[in-house]
């Protein structure tokens, strides 16, 4: 009886298929026909064809980051995997899972200088979690479903397989399914341990002026982990604050919630974590953006710091109780001996924090004025926010000062809504991001709310828009500058403006139509919320060109090197604020 043979190529789309997957986002050449050729052959797995490698990262992460799977990306050997080197290095930062299988020579050209050849495993040993070089076709199936489960477990993030093409092209008559294959030594800690856990509710429920600091590894943790949290914020009565990453993961319209933190987070966030007697740090790796100067962050707080990942723990700030494991299981003991223990937080010193945060939230600080035609770039936003709610959307940015409008005007209940790129800040993410979204949920509104300096940067993928018909709307912040980059000249490069100004940018409406798209152009502020209305209710993609106040500043803003007491809130603002004899930034 003759035994079932299998291509390298078949294993490699098995091995999808066994893993669950049903979406891939690719660019064919050379290296990996043998790979297409099989997916020609089945009906499975649906391939998305990008119009460049780079897009094909930040689709599969904007699936990733809306369905809480794995993005499976396919490029060829030589450029296709250096241009796929970009979104590798945003997935590994903002911790997304990923699979990027990329072409190769075959093995005995390897080193050679063959047409299309680059290391690829060494260049992105950097900038991927684990990377895998398939020399044999009898390690092919194991190395597939030991990525998946590198990729998923522990912090996630994107893993490399490298595939000669020999490898797809040879044969073999055994194939390893995922139960039969157990990683060697890779065993994240996802349990905390209970003594840290224990210490640290001790510690909360004697806090006179607690914060709930949240990152994106609650929304990592699944779904469930944001509701627990939730509860467990709710039960304590303390204010929480977000990272941009955790946006979603507390809800964004609850009255605990104190806004955004950081950089361009609010007075209130900012001012509570500088004051504040006990932080608790739920799958946030305080990062420059949040911490401004290390010696002024939070310096008289005791600090609980909970992630997965063991090396981000003590590595920027130093904490006084920190605990290993997965933030959903973590928070969900939490919850457990809050309540077995019947811990509560005194209400005359909670009381007393809430009016002090009160006191600084009177300051509306996100707070601006519409006057006259000319459309601020803050109300376009608020009202795409405003109109758009209902429809609970998707919603992807780019990299720049829209992108901190929409983190400071939108605001999100449940997780996987937001999709932005936050520890390697790329321009060029949220287009080819809203694709992903989009594919993975066809029949909701995704938004890209972009900048015309970022929309250029991967605005090729206006193709695959229109060719699987998505009906994306991407919203362009149009003011004609490189916002944040003309911001930062202005206010700490003496307002020298060196190259942030395009004029040659092309016109969005005709751009739109030239891929049979719908294009708008919105010029003055009574006419937006009509437009955005229409845009909402077109059925197909649309490019909406936004033209607005075209050197607006984004505020509030901590100046790099600055303490969260020093936040400038407007543009006559650069004084620090005053602190108390009692160590309170005063308002």
């Amino acid at each position: 009886m003759a035994t079932e043979q299998f291509t390298g190529a078949e294993i490699v789309i098995k091995a999808l298929k066994d893993q669950g997957v049903d979406t891939v986002f690719g660019y064919p050449g050379g290296a990996v026909l043998p790979i297409y050729d099989a997916i020609f052959k089945q009906n499975d797995i649906k391939h998305v064809l990008v119009r460049q490698e780079g897009g094909a990262v930040h689709a599969a992460e904007g699936y990733a980051r809306s369905t809480g799977k794995v993005g499976v990306v396919l490029v060829t050997s030589g450029p296709g995997a250096t241009n796929a080197v970009t979104g590798l290095t945003d997935a590994l930062l903002d911790s997304i899972p990923l699979i990027c299988l990329t072409g190769q020579v075959p093995t005995h050209l390897i080193g050679n200088d063959a047409f299309q050849e680059a290391d690829t495993t060494g260049i992105t040993r950097p900038c991927t979690k684990h990377n895998y070089l398939v020399r044999d076709i009898e390690t092919l199936s194991r190395t597939m479903h030991e990525a998946f489960y590198v990729a998923q477990n522990g912090r996630p993030g994107p893993v490399v397989i490298d595939l000669p093409k020999d490898v797809q092209q040879g044969k073999i008559d055994s194939y390893l399914a995922p139960e039969d294959v157990k990683h060697r030594s890779y065993r994240p800690q996802i349990n905390g341990e209970v003594d840290h856990i224990n210490e640290a509710m001790e510690l909360i429920a004697n806090a006179k002026r607690p914060i709930f600091y949240v990152g994106g590894g609650v929304i990592n943790s699944g779904s469930s982990a944001s509701t627990v949290l939730t509860e467990l914020v709710r039960l304590t009565g303390a204010p929480c604050t977000t990272t941009l990453m955790g946006l979603g993961a507390y809800p964004g319209t609850d009255k605990q919630f104190v806004g955004m933190l950081g950089m361009h987070g609010t007075y209130e966030a900012n001012l509570a974590m500088y004051n504040c007697d006990v932080m608790i740090n739920v799958g946030a790796r305080f990062d420059d953006r949040i911490t401004g100067v290390i010696d002024e962050f939070s310096p008289d707080s005791k600090k609980i710091h909970i992630d997965i990942d063991a090396s981000s723990i003590n590595k920027n700030v130093m904490v006084d109780i920190p605990i290993v494991g997965d933030a959903g299981r973590v928070v969900e003991e939490m919850l457990r001996i809050w309540k077995e223990k019947k811990y509560s937080l005194d209400k005359k010193s909670l009381k007393a924090w809430w009016g002090r945060i009160d006191e600084w939230r009177a300051k509306d600080c996100l707070g601006y004025t519409q006057d006259g035609p000319i459309i601020k770039p803050q109300h376009a936003i608020k009202r795409l926010y405003e109109l758009t709610k209902d429809r609970k959307p998707y919603i992807t940015t780019e990299v720049g000062q829209h992108q901190m409008w929409a983190a400071q005007y939108f605001h999100f209940d449940e997780p996987k809504k937001w999709m932005t790129s936050g520890g390697l800040g790329t321009m060029g993410y949220g287009l080819p991001a809203a694709v992903g979204a989009q594919l993975a949920h066809r029949e909701d509104l995704v938004i890209d709310i972009s900048g015309e300096a970022s929309f250029m940067m991967n605005m090729q993928e206006l193709g695959t828009i229109a060719q699987y018909r998505l009906p994306v709307k991407i919203f362009v912040v149009n003011n004609q500058w490189m916002g944040m980059v003309r911001q930062w000249q202005q206010l700490l490069h003496g307002n020298r403006h060196s190259e942030s100004y395009s004029d040659a940018l092309p016109d969005l409406v005709k751009l739109a139509e030239s891929f049979g798209l719908k294009g708008m152009r919105c010029e003055k502020a009574e006419d937006l919320d009509r437009m955005i209305q229409e845009m909402i209710d077109c059925p197909e993609p649309v490019i909406f060109d936004c033209q607005v106040a075209k050197e607006e500043n984004c505020y509030p803003m901590i100046p790099s090197g600055a303490a969260h007491y020093e936040m400038l809130l407007g543009p006559e603002d650069t004084a620090a604020k005053p602190i108390s004899e009692e160590g309170m930034v005063l308002v």
